[in-house]
């Protein structure tokens, strides 16, 4: 029995002896149709004539897909705050630059400023054709990056010597006296410490902890360090990309290094910094920098250590939360939790025991690693960094945490 060829929307009663009849596409008349327009309800054969058959259906389908994944963004006031300063600093440098220029060659038209300005939405659909190509010219030539203002670290600040813990590690409150020396916006740059009490390593493990827990602190601290420069002091932006970024350099936590010696450490993190994936960040020199941190870090003493890993373990931790709710593959998914896990619990115990060493061992530990800068810094003209002969990821010699 042959099919019938319907053009017309109607239904059609279909049975065993009477087979379903095939619509023809609106579009194109030419194909039977395979598909429905969910908005109109309009028969088509294929994407093309999909796309053609109504404009008002596929621009409103793309515009609901684009607001939906900014939903997902939830742009807090302080983001929205520090886009709007920028772009306020953007435009007035912009003015001053083209002050006595006759032709105008801001990026955004004057409307455009003041919609910002008065607190109103703009996407990219709202600027005019010119206004995209100077966009699109100043992102890629890097003039939108010199308007970020420039991160300071937390650790550089005179309030970093002011953290109080309390005798088992716990965050204290800031006493009023200190509070009324020291800016607000310092204070607050400053991570918190943990909310319970950091307990004994002998709760931990049963066996003295290991010698060379000082040296792979060391690492850590440059990966922590590291993270927090390239993005801008906010891992909070980007929980899941900081945290990988902190795998990647430190051995210890993204390779179950065992590195023996602060020179091995550093080593091991400066040739990451200067590989072909960071070398754009700064190379050696950023290195070099990135080792002053770790001095300054270390002259503070324990209480500022344990901000410090405390806040690299809340990040790794945002990062496990965002890895269960995004859509990856599992067997992905389940490696990058897995690493994560590990890598949380070694900072837990690092930061147990940093809570246990005297201040005089960890300003010793400061003078070793500012004099192994001075060593490397004379292979800045090479390629390569001292190294010794085992491997910095395979060495299984002597176990970091294998006790927990």
């Amino acid at each position: 029995m042959a099919e019938t060829i319907r053009t017309s929307e109607k239904p059609s009663n279909s049975s065993s002896l009477n087979p379903p009849s095939r619509i023809i596409c609106h579009v194109c008349h030419k194909q039977f149709s395979q598909y429905t327009c969910p908005r109109c309800n309009s028969r088509y054969c294929s994407l093309p004539c999909y796309k053609s058959h109504s404009i008002r259906c596929t621009e409103s389908f793309m515009r609901e897909n684009v607001v939906e994944e900014l939903r997902h963004l939830q742009s807090d006031d302080q983001t929205k705050r520090k886009m709007l300063e920028i772009l306020k600093r953007f435009h007035s440098e912009d003015e001053t630059e083209h002050l006595d220029e006759d032709v105008d060659d801001s990026i955004l038209s004057d409307d455009t400023i003041q919609k910002i300005l008065s607190g109103g939405e703009v996407n990219i659909n709202d600027l005019s054709l010119e206004e995209k190509k100077r966009f699109q010219r100043a992102l890629a030539g890097g003039e939108l990056s010199k308007m970020i203002e420039p991160w300071d670290p937390w650790w550089l600040k005179p309030a970093a010597r002011t953290i109080c813990l309390s005798k088992d590690g716990a965050q204290l409150i800031q006493p009023m006296a200190n509070r009324e020396d020291l800016e607000s916006d310092q204070l607050s740059d400053i991570p918190c410490g943990p909310k319970t009490p950091l307990p004994s390593l002998r709760k931990l493990i049963s066996t003295e902890p290991s010698p060379l827990l000082a040296v792979h602190l060391v690492d850590i601290i440059y990966s922590y360090c590291f993270t927090l420069r390239v993005y801008n002091g906010d891992w909070q932006s980007d929980a899941v990309g900081s945290a990988m970024v902190v795998l990647s350099i430190s051995s210890v936590l993204g390779q179950a290094g065992q590195p023996e010696t602060v020179q091995e450490a550093l080593c091991y993190c400066l040739e990451q910094t200067c590989s072909p994936a960071y070398r754009h960040i700064g190379g050696l020199q950023f290195g070099l920098a990135l080792v002053d941190d770790i001095t300054n870090l270390l002259s503070l003493g324990s209480p500022a250590l344990i901000c410090m890993l405390c806040d690299l373990q809340r990040m790794i931790m945002a990062a496990e939360g965002e890895l269960t709710s995004e859509k990856q593959r599992k067997l992905r998914k389940s490696e990058t939790k897995s690493k994560l896990k590990l890598a949380e619990r070694k900072v837990y115990f690092i930061m147990c025991w940093v809570h246990e060493q005297p201040n005089k061992a960890l300003s010793s530990l400061a003078a070793i690693v500012s004099a192994e800068k001075s060593s490397l810094m004379e292979y800045g003209g090479n390629k390569s960094f001292p190294r010794t002969e085992k491997n910095v990821a395979g060495n299984k010699g002597k176990a970091l945490i294998e006790e927990m």
